[in-house]
């Protein structure tokens, strides 16, 4: 049987992502104590009851004080006619509000099973606040605090067994300690396992719109202001039978302009979702320039070591002027990213949006790529033929033999010896060379350089006297 799916509804600011981070065991919803912060649907699994299920966290309803608040609506309209129950959250502290009476009218012309969940019960009597509830014409209110879970496991028994049957509502829970343990458990790396795709970027380059035109509808908001993706969106589909499951997140600006709460946790989470993805899409506007905020988000994606897709949005309508400046702007603020060529698209339109996800297919196998032992030495060897370490204090460094050290990314270590003193440029070399020999477009490349132990270390301690003084008389005179 397919997993029901239960979606939280209800006025700003009533707890639903409290709830959503509640039932998933996850923080992946963003949460604070602020009005219509959520915007977007977000998709979690649930792992607090007697059986699985989807839940689906959504945006503030029934009153709009939100200049998105339409867009909004759609969005949380869209969860309910997927939903197979509604739970419909209420606060217990503020009591029945137009916007709740609103927001009954519209649910019960859905005619879906709906569960009244009176949130915020902490610190009041529920029977009295309860009571006036009942005037919505609904079921009695069920309580919960879903910031402490209190009367949280037993809403999921009821709302599953009154879904799915008593013989789904089986005695063992799925609120252990075991099952936490499995649930965050790593997952092998299978090879038809989804691929994270993080869309990254400053804010209004076009991140959602991108992400709506890659799965072909609506699933996150899209509105003309910067800042309107607040929290990290994970939307999982398929495409040509390869699964991906892409991250929007909200918009990255220099930290001196950073200085409201929730864009601060926003931006908190965005760097999570590049440290949890495997490719990372920056997108960049090329009808602004290239800032040193962009250089600063694509070094964060390198240094923790995730392929990258350059995605260089709204070209269509560009002037050839125009489109030579941001081309040289690429080349001279972007020069570092010599393993990356960058993709001219138009998310609005469409234009080059096909050919992302190939390339971050592409990128994804070269992250994973085995290197033999023995192609990696013989690229080594001509390396080294073509062009030979320097000389540090008069002895040549000596590179011996390479091997892999890890992969996503690529790890290569090379062991030698005074390889500690091997100079930036000549790394930068070797990896350009097994960048080439095994097509490791689109992803960073590590090198470890390891010197194996000097054999002589500490024979000085063992010369007699005599010995020592001889060769201090020896030192004396090769000095003079």
């Amino acid at each position: 049987m397919e997993q029901p799916v239960i979606a939280l509804v209800g006025r700003p600011n009533v707890g639903k992502s409290t709830l959503f981070n509640r039932l998933t065991r996850t923080r992946d919803a963003l949460v604070a104590d602020f009005p219509g912060l959520t915007r977007d649907r977000q998709y979690g699994v649930g792992r607090l009851g007697p059986a699985p299920y989807v839940v689906v966290d959504t945006g503030g309803l029934g009153e709009p004080d939100d200049v998105t608040y339409h867009h909004m609506q759609r969005q949380a309209l869209r969860a309910l006619d997927e939903a197979d129950v509604i739970l419909f959250l209420v606060d217990a502290r503020v009591g029945v509000t137009p916007g709740d009476e609103a927001l009954t009218r519209d649910l019960r012309r859905r005619g879906k099973r709906v569960w009244l969940v009176m949130n915020k019960i902490d610190g009041v009597d529920a029977d009295v606040a309860g009571a006036e509830f009942h005037s919505l014409g609904m079921d009695s209110p069920w309580p919960i605090a879903a910031v402490q879970g209190r009367g949280v496991t037993q809403l999921m028994g009821a709302v599953l067994e009154d879904c799915l049957g008593a013989a789904w509502a089986a005695p063992a829970s799925l609120d252990t300690a075991d099952a936490d343990s499995d649930a965050d458990a790593e997952a092998p790396d299978e090879p038809d396992a989804p691929i994270d795709v993080a869309i990254i970027g400053r804010p209004n380059v076009g991140k959602s719109t991108l992400v709506n035109r890659l799965i072909g509808e609506e699933r996150v908001l899209v509105y003309d202001m910067p800042g309107t993706t607040r929290d990290s969106i994970r939307v999982p589909f398929e495409r040509d039978g390869r699964a991906f499951t892409l991250i929007d997140t909200a918009g990255v600006r220099r930290r001196s302009r950073v200085s409201d709460g929730v864009e601060k946790f926003s931006v908190i989470k965005t760097l999570q979702a590049i440290e949890a993805a495997q490719v990372v899409i920056m997108v960049l506007d090329a009808q602004q320039e290239i800032s040193e905020q962009d250089a600063h988000l694509i070094g964060h994606a390198i240094n923790a070591g995730r392929g990258l897709v350059l995605a260089v949005n709204k070209w269509d309508g560009l002037i050839a002027e125009n489109r030579e400046r941001i081309r040289r702007e690429l080349d001279v603020k972007l020069g570092f990213l010599d393993f990356t060529r960058p993709r001219f698209i138009s998310a609005l339109h469409g234009t080059g949006v096909g050919r992302l996800l190939e390339e971050v297919a592409h990128v994804h196998a070269a992250a994973r790529r085995e290197l033999p032992t023995p192609a990696l030495n013989r690229v080594l060897e001509d390396a080294i033929s073509a062009h030979q370490p320097p000389l540090v204090r008069g002895r040549r460094i000596k590179l011996r033999y390479a091997h892999q050290g890890g992969r996503n990314p690529p790890t290569i270590v090379v062991h030698g010896n005074q390889t500690r003193d091997l100079p930036d440029a000549y790394r930068r070399f070797l990896i350009n060379r097994f960048r080439k020999a095994f097509q490791l477009h689109g992803t960073p490349i590590r090198l470890e350089l390891r010197t194996g132990e000097n054999p002589y270390a500490g024979r000085r301690n063992k010369l007699t006297p005599r010995q020592q003084k001889k060769r201090d008389r020896v030192v004396r005179r090769n000095r003079r």
